[in-house]
């Protein structure tokens, strides 16, 4: 069956995985060498901004908001104020939240009116078309498994059974709410608009309509609270970065897989990554408000 479909010999599946292999370490390389610098100028900033001169030549301005507005300030004040997760945390968080959604109602809308991103489709579609093997469509299929339902509910008790045994707790609530508010978006939004899927030329197939992907939003949100719960009291930078790396990677071979496999579309994929994101960031929120 996949013979006729594999224009890559055994040889080129081997460099191609050496190739992935090679992209990994300088992707990894090039990930911590850009974290340690944002991470250092965030601290540079953090500590020199009290005492700068835009805050200086501002804190006239703020006295006269506070004593003209005494009721209104402090909860103005408040959303700004990096010293707790209510204030600036909590702010950058909703920001990006609501950039998520505008992001993916987009999308939504250019999948169901515009043909431009069909085209987009089919070129993706037809440049992994060139790379499929085989032996890399054995791996990728057994790698799509890790986002079914069954196997991210499944991570999911098991999950819950270590956080309620060995802590933290606060991040149970967490990882059910981003599993269960990304399922019930993802199908919300396949059966409104209702997408055909491509056309199945493998093993793997599916029932239900195309856009967004289950597999994306499922494996983003799942994987991606629980890297952040494991991370979030590592004592270490290191080790936190590790954490989330590695499940970055996993996320996208799953992502990867639905497209490789002719299960979903390119846009399909995006999409939920966008809710799985979205899912994400409102776990962090209920997790930061337990913990605290």
């Amino acid at each position: 069956m996949t013979s006729d479909l594999s224009p890559l010999s055994n040889t080129g599946a081997a460099l191609l995985a050496t190739a992935a292999a090679v992209v990994t370490i300088v992707l990894y390389a090039t990930a911590w060498w850009g974290v340690r610098r944002v991470w250092g100028l965030v601290n540079h900033i953090g500590t020199r901004l009290p005492d700068s001169y835009a805050v200086a030549r501002g804190r006239p301005l703020h006295r006269w908001l506070e004593q003209r507005f005494p009721r209104v300030y402090p909860v103005i004040a408040g959303r700004f104020d990096p010293g707790h997760f209510g204030g600036l945390p909590f702010t950058l968080i909703a920001i990006a939240a609501l950039y998520l959604a505008v992001l993916f109602f987009g999308l939504a809308e250019e999948v169901m009116e515009s043909d431009e991103i069909n085209a987009f489709d089919d070129a993706i579609e037809s440049f992994v078309a060139g790379l499929r093997n085989p032996v890399l469509i054995k791996l990728f299929s057994g790698l799509t498994q890790f986002g079914d339902t069954s196997t991210l509910a499944a991570v999911s008790i098991v999950a819950t059974g270590f956080l309620w045994a060995r802590g933290p707790g606060w991040g149970i609530p967490a990882v059910w709410v981003a599993i269960l508010g990304a399922q019930a978006t993802t199908w919300t939004g396949k059966f409104l608009i209702d997408r055909q899927r491509p056309d199945f030329i493998f093993d793997v197939t599916a029932w239900s309509p195309s856009f967004p992907s289950g597999h994306a939003t499922g494996a983003m949100a799942v994987y991606g609270i629980l890297a952040y719960v494991i991370a979030r009291d590592l004592p270490s930078f290191s080790r936190r970065f590790n954490v989330v790396f590695w499940t970055a990677i996993l996320i996208g071979g799953i992502a990867f897989s639905r497209v490789y496999l002719s299960v979903h579309h390119p846009s399909d994929i995006a999409a939920g990554l966008l809710v799985g994101s979205f899912w994400i960031l409102v776990g962090v929120s209920i997790a930061e408000v337990l913990k605290h």
